[in-house]
């Protein structure tokens, strides 16, 4: 079991199969008090496996966990009343209004009758939900029905916030206000755990393990995955980008492309030149194939060229 204090969800090679499939492959991460430790994949990667047996709701196939000092999945039940869990889906009762959810909430997590009703009003109020707290769930947008949800799996002021993809789905403004509510639980020292396949939401998180098919390919802060391939991006100006597309792929150089507005962003191969070298090398190439006044020069990297490196069974990044 690991000596530090500060970590307070250790993994330690978990894993599930089911039958002859690896759903989650001997995964190794730790996660530290009031961090907002993110989890990075795209779908099937074993994100939702891997929090599920984190919280005891599944039995893993090897490994274990200790989560919160308790050992996992043997004390899972003692577990529970520590932990918030928030799905991708609303799960909540559609029939009952926002108070009578969060009323339920309340009584489930075992809080009690004294202090309840003061509880519930603060809760409405720092979620923003005055205007709704006496309309029913099914007629709430998708906003505030995850407003509700995070209301309801924080009313028992958890010591960890574990959220499966929480933001499926909701709107750009939305998602924005919700990370700012997870925010400020990590600043009033609740750590989180949170599942994403957005890149714009994964950069905020403090830190990132990154999955595939069930295995951690890469663990760390998000500027130190994205310097690991400092030198490897490169933007390409020219007036015909789509075409320009085609032509940069069949150049040995060239990793992978990727249209933004009118550029063409580009990760270059791990053993290509740098980034300077390489842009004078695609710039002679381009003009061959008759992109006249086609520029380039060395960029920034992205979240997502760290997923094509990986892709390409690279290491983006070690652990920190």
């Amino acid at each position: 079991m690991n000596a530090d204090p500060e970590v307070v969800l250790e993994a330690r090679g978990l894993t599930r199969r089911f039958g002859t499939r690896v759903a989650v492959d001997h995964v190794d991460l730790a996660v530290r008090r009031g961090e907002v430790f993110g989890c990075l994949g795209p779908n099937g990667s074993g994100k939702s496996t891997l929090m599920r047996m984190l919280l005891g709701l599944l039995e893993p196939s090897g490994g274990d966990a200790s989560v919160l000092g308790y050992e996992i999945p043997t004390d899972a039940e003692k577990l529970r009343p520590h932990v918030g869990y928030m799905t991708q889906r609303f799960s909540l009762y559609e029939e009952l209004t926002v108070r009578e959810n969060l009323e339920f909430a309340a009584e489930v997590f075992g809080i009690p009758r004294s202090g309840l009703r003061d509880l519930i009003e603060a809760t409405i109020v720092d979620y923003g939900l005055v205007d709704h707290a006496d309309t029913r769930a099914e007629a709430l947008s998708g906003g505030y029905k995850q407003r509700l949800s995070l209301a309801a799996t924080t009313v028992h002021a958890p010591k960890l916030l574990v959220l499966d993809e929480p933001t499926a789905g909701v709107d750009p403004q939305s998602r924005r206000e919700f990370w700012e509510q997870l925010f400020e639980l990590a600043a009033a020292g609740t750590t989180l755990f949170v599942s994403t396949h957005y890149m714009d939401e994964a950069v905020r998180c403090h830190r990132l393990a990154i999955l595939r098919d069930g295995r951690r390919v890469a663990q760390g802060r998000p500027r130190d995955l994205l310097h690991a391939l400092a030198g490897r991006v490169i933007d390409v100006e020219t007036e015909r980008p789509e075409e320009a597309i085609a032509a940069l792929r069949q150049t040995p150089l060239v990793a992978s492309t990727t249209q933004i507005g009118d550029s063409v962003h580009v990760l270059l191969e791990a053993d290509a030149p740098d980034a300077a070298i390489a842009s004078e090398e695609l710039v002679r190439d381009l003009v061959r194939a008759g992109f006249r006044g086609a520029s380039a020069r060395p960029g920034g990297a992205q979240l997502e060229d760290v997923f094509v490196a990986l892709l390409h069974d690279e290491s983006a990044g070690g652990d920190s």
